[in-house]
């Protein structure tokens, strides 16, 4: 009996071994098929695309040959979803294949699509998007239109839970380009990458104005014009790498805190510490580099930006302080004198939201003139969309603690970090001016009728400004009244503010979240 079972056994199994190494050759020489087409473009596969993604040997593939035809382009086969680990930690995936029927998204691409989203959000891990399609199938018309509506709606319940970031590796065009859109973080390379609503031949036909893919909807455009891209990669490896990087910053879900990393102070901190104190000069009119500030308070000098290309005067990203994660907010000097504008405004606002969603605390470096004056950012929203750094600001939950280096006047001091919107901890170096306005500016205004007198006597009236505005200086220009009241809790030399960020931070390490009312959520000024 059990001699016959056996036999029987092995009878039944045959024709699964049969299946399987049919469907191994065929997904072999489909991989084949792939990189003919990909390589003469430039571009890597699919699933070349998740080796380097993940660690190696990790990926986990769902539903690989759902719909049946294994080999002939069955439905589904459009896109490969499943999950990895990077740096030993899971995270879901789904990546386009445009070898297979221009990876379109057709009904049971989107359905898997959607199955893994949901997956993803009960197991509470990262979601990456790798994509490179054609957009919506359109032999499969409205059905294919209606998967769309339902992978934003379960992007948008897992906005804030976990983290998702999208690599564009090719086209995405029409409806499409929101599914990236609504994620935390989207990465374009160089080259094949581009994302716009309405193409160059649509755009022809209505506007009348010719225009390439690139001056459309290149990265180069996306990461320094639009705003839309967060990092401009030089190919796809630099850009599977960033998103490995920027995943090694965040927690796996918002129940989580940032993992930490050993570190151990060296030599190169204390070189670090006593060099910070040079870099910015005593004159407010005199420019520097706000990166130097930052690679001398940081691990091994390392910082991540984030929007590198976009919105130069201010200054976002991702660097660990002690072993410890931070998000660092600072204005850069270096450029426009590190004043805040409406794109500046928006890049800030949307980083600092980053960091909150995701346990990360923030550091908030400040050498800021102001708000941009001028009818071009009037007319522009420079009062709806700077409103966007309050609110976030103003919610922000997370560990917050703010330096002044050199300047903060006028609102923009008030919305970048300070105590009385929401900071923990506020410091200020010795030679740091606070005040609504700088000192020419305000003896303009509080001395205009002195000066007219000065005029009309035949003064000197530029002898007369500067001595008033070295008196407003002493008086008023300075820091003292901000420490007096309560708005900073110390001045510390420049060469402590690592160890007083280190310690302020580790003082707050049991901060807790709070809520003073109950609500659905707040109307963010968008």
């Amino acid at each position: 009996m059990t001699a016959i079972a056996s036999t029987a056994t092995v009878s039944q199994r045959q024709p699964v071994r049969e299946i399987t190494k049919k469907a191994a050759r065929l997904a072999e020489e489909a991989e084949n098929f792939a990189q003919k087409r990909q390589h003469s473009k430039g571009k890597y596969t699919a699933r070349e695309r998740l080796d380097l993604l993940f660690d190696q040997g990790t990926f986990e593939e769902l539903g690989r040959f759902r719909g049946g035809n294994i080999g002939k382009g069955n439905p589904g086969a459009a896109v490969i979803t499943g999950f990895g680990k990077i740096y030993g930690r899971t995270v879901a995936v789904y990546a386009q294949d445009f070898s297979i029927k221009g990876g379109t998204l057709g009904v049971e691409e989107g359905q898997k699509i959607c199955h893994l989203l949901s997956m993803a959000i009960d197991m509470g891990v990262p979601v990456v998007s790798l994509i490179d399609s054609g957009g919506a199938r359109i032999q499969e018309g409205v059905a294919a239109l209606t998967q769309y509506g339902k992978i934003f709606r379960i992007t948008c319940d897992a906005s804030g839970y976990i983290p998702q970031i999208s690599l564009i590796l090719g086209p995405c065009a029409g409806g499409a380009v929101y599914c990236p859109a609504l994620t935390d973080l989207i990465v374009m390379t160089k080259e094949n990458s581009n994302m716009f609503v309405t193409g160059p031949d649509v755009v022809k036909t209505a506007t009348g104005e010719t225009v390439s893919f690139d001056e459309l909807g290149g990265g180069q455009v996306h990461s320094s014009v639009s705003g839309v891209a967060h990092y401009l990669a030089e190919n796809e490896a630099d850009a599977l790498d960033y998103a490995r990087v920027v995943l090694s910053y965040l927690p796996s879900n918002a129940h989580e805190k940032a993992p930490t990393y050993a570190y151990a102070e060296g030599h190169a901190d204390e070189v670090a510490r006593r060099h910070i104190g040079e870099i910015v000069p005593d004159n407010e009119r005199v420019p520097y580099d706000m990166l130097d500030v930052i690679r001398c308070l940081t691990d091994y000098g390392e910082f991540v930006q984030v929007h590198e290309l976009f919105a130069p005067s201010a200054l976002v990203g991702f660097a660990c302080m002690g072993g410890r994660p931070v998000g660092i907010v600072a204005n850069q000097p270096n450029h426009m004198a590190g004043i805040l504008d409406v794109d500046s405004s928006e890049k800030v606002a949307r980083f600092v939201r980053l960091c909150d969603a995701f346990n990360v605390p923030i550091v908030t470096l400040v050498d800021v003139p102001g708000y941009k004056p001028g009818t071009e950012q009037e007319h522009a929203g420079i009062i709806r969309r700077g409103a966007k750094v309050i609110y976030a600001y103003g919610n922000a939950q997370v560990p917050m603690v703010t330096i002044i280096l050199r300047k903060a006047f006028g609102g923009a001091y008030i919305v970048m970090g300070s105590k009385s919107i929401g900071a923990d901890f506020n410091y200020a170096w010795p030679t740091s001016q606070i005040a609504v306005l700088g000192a020419e500016g305000a003896v303009n205004i509080i001395h205009r009728k002195d000066l007219q007198k000065a005029k009309e006597a035949g003064k000197d009236v530029t002898a007369v400004r500067s001595q008033l505005v070295s008196e407003y200086e002493r008086t008023t220009l300075n820091a003292n009244l901000s420490l007096e009241i309560g708005e900073l809790d110390a001045m510390i030399d420049p060469e402590d503010t690592r160890n007083v960020i280190l310690h302020s931070l580790h003082l707050l390490d049991s901060k807790k979240p709070r809520r003073r009312a109950s609500k659905h959520h707040g109307n963010q000024p968008l």
